[in-house]
């Protein structure tokens, strides 16, 4: 699996980590170990640009994802992943600063652009939270993710609570 993480934000993140977290991901939800994914970290005053540009809403938000090839994890055991380019994946630290310091279990900025990665690369896999349903599939399944990564490096403590709307 190809992942870059570019950190052009100016704040000092755990890049290992945001690589480590999606490259899980990736690899639970059975995406092809050739396809390649970017992760660009940026600040405030850039997240900002990109939102109102895409989204056409005001201030910085936390995450935005990019898809490129749409691809989607194989529906049945035996079928093979498609390889291709999944996109990129957009996280602003200060955002994630302030929603770990909100949070019901108060956590790191660093364990919240974790979070976000792996929201992140559930959007470009195609799961959405617009409706109740979707909400439910797409958030149980983050978390899952995050329990399962924080399980395997061995972290103890509460996984951080869902703080992406």
């Amino acid at each position: 699996m190809s992942i870059d993480v570019n950190n052009e934000s100016g704040t000092e993140v755990d890049e290992q980590a945001i690589l480590d977290v999606a490259r899980y991901a990736l690899t639970r939800m059975r995406i092809h170990p050739l396809s390649e994914l970017s992760v660009i970290v940026v600040d405030a005053e850039a997240m900002e640009q990109l939102h109102i540009q895409w989204m056409d809403l005001p201030g910085p938000t936390d995450v935005m994802s990019f898809p490129m090839d749409e691809l989607r994890p194989p529906t049945k055991d035996d079928e093979e992943p498609p390889q291709g380019l999944l996109g990129d994946i957009v996280l602003c630290p200060e955002v994630a600063e302030k929603q770990g310091r909100e949070a019901p279990t108060q956590h790191s900025m660093d364990e919240e652009l974790q979070l976000l990665t792996v929201h992140g690369v559930l959007h470009l896999l195609g799961y959405d939270h617009e409706e109740p349903d979707e909400k439910a599939e797409m958030f149980g399944l983050q978390a899952a993710i995050i329990d399962g990564w924080r399980a395997e490096k061995g972290l103890t403590g509460p996984s951080p609570a869902p703080t992406v709307s």
